[in-house]
């Protein structure tokens, strides 16, 4: 078997991005730890989640933990530096891709308007074999990066070009955390205990997974170590990068 792939550093001359994920905890298997290495660079990370994870925890009625998990993210996010969340309360397990999803996604774009947009793996697996992914991630992806397009064409949705919100053509790329095809990668040695920590903090959603002794640390440990290996650190989070505006 050979070496894997080398993964090409992502760029860092950007100040502010926006995270669009489906559900509280999606950044926090893998991606958070970047996110505290750009915070404390001084960039502007803000999160976006779609819904509030209310379907998450079997034991517990949506209602209140649509509560629990909010309050698990926004103390998730302060951990990595960042202090704008957004919560769009659309139904959890039952996302669809199409025109309305874009429509809402373009909408979140244009008024942020970041230069990176962050989402999660919408590739039909996490390993590009057989370990599928979900419904929801495939349809958040694939909806933001047709949205991140939407948001700069002011024909389209022209509906949201009120109260001084305009197109916005800014977004250079989008990053899709932990894909299967990433090429492209960051070192978060330095803070990959931040990271761990900000997935420690959904602490009700962790005690429910399988038989209640999912290791946080071993999990994200075995996601860091071959992406650091590929960039030529200890730790590593990794990224399939969509270029905007190609000539």
């Amino acid at each position: 078997m050979g070496q894997p792939e080398p993964l090409t550093p992502l760029a860092e001359d950007w100040q502010r991005a926006l995270a669009v994920v489906a559900h509280p905890d999606d950044l926090e298997f893998g991606a958070a730890a970047a996110v505290a290495r750009w915070t404390s660079q001084g960039r502007e990370v803000g999160y976006c989640l779609l819904t509030s994870g209310e379907a998450g925890i079997d034991g517990m009625p949506p209602e209140r933990s649509r509560v629990l998990r909010e309050e698990e993210q926004r103390a998730s996010a302060a951990v990595v530096g960042v202090r704008a969340v957004e919560f769009l309360g659309l139904p959890d397990g039952l996302l669809e891709y199409g025109v309305a999803l874009r429509r809402t996604i373009a909408g979140v774009i244009r008024r942020h308007r970041p230069e990176i947009v962050i989402t999660n793996n919408f590739r039909d697996t996490w390993d590009g074999a057989y370990a599928l992914n979900q419904a929801d991630h495939i349809a958040c992806g694939r909806a933001t990066l047709d949205a991140v397009r939407d948001a700069g064409n002011r024909w389209i949705f022209p509906e949201q070009l009120v109260d001084g919100v305009q197109p916005w053509s800014g977004v250079r790329e989008v990053w899709a955390a932990a894909s299967p095809l990433a090429r492209h990668g960051v070192d978060v040695t330095a803070t990959f205990d931040r990271g761990l920590a900000s997935l420690r903090a959904h602490g009700a959603y962790l005690s429910g997974l399988g038989d209640g002794g999912f290791d946080a640390e071993e999990f994200l440990e075995g996601l860091a170590r071959p992406a650091g290996t590929r960039l030529g650190v200890r730790y590593g989070a990794a990224f399939e990068v969509f270029r905007l505006n190609v000539a």
